[in-house]
């Protein structure tokens, strides 16, 4: 069975820094887009980063640019989610999804279509405040 695991989440300091990973287990990554995404309480869930299967494509949404960065690890079946200079409303549950769909990741419209992504984790929650 595919599965996806996320870690990496705790409560950090505004101005701070996490790392957040996500693992696969029972599938290899190349092929598959993978996209990070989270959900606020009380609020849809929205799209922050994807990456291409290759590597070569990366979007972010425009309220984590230039603070986050996503990377890939097919020889360790990783994605990872640098997050720097964390704000409060960075807070909520952080999720990574995978898909074969050649399209998700190829424009950075994509990067929101949440119904592109087929396997999900069950989420690592991220909590900003001091």
């Amino acid at each position: 069975q595919l599965q996806l695991v996320e870690s990496g989440g705790a409560l950090v300091q505004p101005g701070g820094s996490l790392r957040l990973s996500c693992a696969t287990s029972g599938f290899t990554l190349d092929g598959y887009a993978i996209g990070w995404f989270r959900q606020a309480p009380g609020k849809d869930r929205e799209g922050v980063s994807c990456i291409s299967s290759s590597g070569g494509s990366t979007y972010y949404a425009d309220s984590v640019k230039g603070r986050f960065t996503i990377s890939r690890d097919n020889t360790k079946n990783t994605v990872s989610l640098q997050m720097n200079s964390l704000k409060p409303e960075d807070t909520g549950v952080y999720y990574c999804a995978a898909t074969r769909r050649t399209y998700y990741c190829s424009a950075p419209v994509s990067l929101f279509d949440v119904y592109a992504l087929d396997y999900w984790g069950k989420g690592t929650l991220v909590t900003v405040s001091s």
